[in-house]
């Protein structure tokens, strides 16, 4: 005799995102695990005395959204801190930021500015963060965290740890702007102990449910994030299912512990080692092939290839799986080449953000089969009068062909890096993309932020669709993004379930 669901998702239109002309109207759920996928009348012969039952109210459910690149404390800090993501002018930023003085004692801290949305499109400055507080630091981290304000007690307390080549002055005087390694020590300053940890990442959860997200690819470097996760997975009270991409500090550490990519639980595991290679278009640091076109500069190494290459060497002869980021064209070209020569398609190598892809770097791509972990939600930056065409004039168009690498082959992982962390913000921002090559249609948009972070994992047999067998992460949403394909960002989620258990319901 069959036994009966844990859990039945009915009423509903479910896509699978195996076939995109076949729906489903329902989802049975036995140990955390997808048994039947079907019509109602058939997956109502699985419900039990004890059966949890929802109605979907003809909302249409997919695959839980994998998020594969973000920083869940950084998420935290939005929602603990001042959040100056949607601040619209440098005056706007410094009210947002006195109101958060006024709220402690301690260092005034803000996140997620982006001038290029300003109409006065500059970077906050020592003399406007001196308006907000002289007794204490005021720091003011750009979105792309490659960037930082500060004010002149930050400046004075922080100043010997950074290097003057990433200090922006104006007549041999600090304008309060730093850049790469300059921000370093500032983050190192303001990093929480394990408590605060806690709390920032308990907060991202919650806030990632909501979005329908259940799983991530999360970025660590000198954190007490692996801690807290398997903290928190062991007391039953991880909502996200957790994949640590360890920086490159911690190669050693992770080779000598015997560690390997997709180690771990059901709900924490060990995933790749990352490193820089270039820094951000924001800062004009990212490593272009040719000058930006606001500057005669081509920005810098982060880290330099060679460096790289001796990194990529010890991951991959320790069959650990690696992550680079690379924003320009020049910093993405070294990135495949050092790719080529370690296994990129068998050890899932994977190039982060992968911005600017000038030439003939999507053929190179595919050669090497390494992952495209990239951000759809950064093409706000490609609209008319954005960040891009600023930076870059006409090779905007050359950013994020998301169209051409899918059809050359290349696996595309979406995740946010949390600017912000919104699936479906990223998928509406790919579908309505400027440009016909940067464009999806809203399935492969959807897959790309499920069954592609499942690829980028190694666990394409366990999760991103919706087929018996495979975990039962699935999210639920009011409308059908198919219906509404330029507005896909307005849609509601109303459930998240990871793992069969209901982890968020609006």
């Amino acid at each position: 005799m069959t036994q009966p669901a844990d859990l039945l998702v009915t009423n509903a239109e479910v896509h699978a995102l195996t076939d995109p002309d076949r729906t489903h109207e329902a989802v049975a759920v036995r140990d955390g695990r997808i048994v039947r996928v079907g019509d109602a009348f058939e997956v109502g012969f699985l419900k039990g005395a004890e059966t949890n039952v929802i109605d979907a109210g003809g909302g249409v459910v997919l695959p839980g959204f994998i998020d594969a690149h973000t920083h869940l404390e950084m998420v935290g800090r939005h929602l603990v801190h001042a959040d100056l993501r949607d601040v619209d002018s440098p005056a706007a930023a410094v009210d947002r930021l006195r109101e958060r003085a006024a709220e402690t004692d301690g260092p005034v801290l803000g996140f997620g500015y982006d001038e290029s949305t300003w109409s006065e499109a500059r970077y906050l400055t020592r003399d406007d963060l001196d308006d907000v507080a002289t007794d204490r630091p005021v720091v003011a981290f750009r979105e792309d965290m490659h960037t930082a304000s500060v004010n002149t007690a930050a400046l004075d307390q922080h100043r010997d740890a950074m290097p003057d080549a990433d200090i922006r002055t104006d007549d041999g005087e600090p304008t309060g702007v730093v850049v790469e390694t300059a921000v370093d020590p500032l983050f190192a300053a303001v990093d929480s102990d394990r408590e605060g940890t806690e709390q920032l990442v308990r907060a991202a959860q919650e806030h990632a449910n909501a979005l329908g997200v259940t799983g991530v690819h999360d970025m660590c470097r000198q954190s007490h994030k692996p801690r807290v996760y398997r903290d928190l997975a062991a007391a039953g009270e991880l909502t996200l299912r957790i994949r640590i991409n360890y920086w490159s500090d911690h190669l050693d550490a992770v080779e000598e512990t015997g560690l390997r990519s997709g180690a771990g639980g059901d709900r924490v595991q060990t995933g790749a080692v990352k490193s820089f290679t270039d820094g951000s278009f924001g800062g004009r640091t990212a490593k272009l092939r040719a000058p930006y076109a606001d500057a005669d500069e081509t920005g810098q190494w982060v880290v330099d290839p060679d460096e790289v290459a001796e990194l990529v060497a010890q991951a991959s002869a320790a069959d650990l799986q690696f992550t680079a980021h690379a924003i320009g064209d020049a910093a993405v070209a070294e990135t495949l080449d050092i790719f080529a020569n370690h296994d990129a398609e068998r050890l899932r190598h994977r190039v982060e953000h992968a911005e600017l892809l000038t030439g003939d770097l999507v053929e190179r791509f595919a050669e090497t089969g390494a992952v495209a972990s990239v951000q759809p939600n950064f093409l706000k930056w490609a609209r008319e009068g954005g960040l891009y065409e600023s930076r870059l004039g006409e090779r905007r168009r050359e950013v994020m062909p998301f169209s051409e690498l899918l059809d050359a082959g290349v696996p595309l992982a979406f995740g946010s890096d949390c600017m912000p962390l919104d699936p479906l913000f990223g998928v509406e921002q790919a579908v309505t993309a400027p440009e016909a090559s940067q464009r999806l249609t809203v399935t492969e948009a959807l897959r790309a932020y499920t069954a592609g972070g499942a690829y980028a994992a190694g666990e394409e047999d366990l999760a991103g669709t919706i087929e018996p067998g495979k975990r039962a992460d699935l999210v639920v949403l009011a409308d059908s993004p198919w219906d509404r394909p330029k507005s896909v960002a307005d849609i509601d989620v109303t459930t998240t379930i990871v793992g069969g258990e209901v982890v968020y319901r609006r």
